[in-house]
């Protein structure tokens, strides 16, 4: 499964996009949020953390397969 990074997301991880392997138990919105935690521990400091599946924004309830298409949204800021 692909993860596409975007804003402070990229910059925690130094990466573009995270491939998270296939023995891993995340097949939800929520359990991806906690596998990324544990892996990068600066993105639960994260006000708000938005994740795109197949185009739209999805629940932490929201089922993953290995095909969709995800991204990490950061919070934006602006004025």
């Amino acid at each position: 499964m692909e993860v596409l990074l975007f804003g402070i997301t990229r910059e925690i991880t130094g990466k573009q996009k995270l491939t998270i392997p296939e023995e891993q138990a995340v097949d939800t919105v929520g359990a991806l949020k906690n596998w990324l935690a544990q892996q990068y521990p600066a993105i639960s400091q994260l006000k708000s953390l938005a994740v795109a599946v197949d185009s739209e924004y999805a629940d932490d309830h929201q089922r993953l397969n290995r095909q969709s298409e995800i991204a990490l949204i950061p919070p934006v800021s602006g004025g």
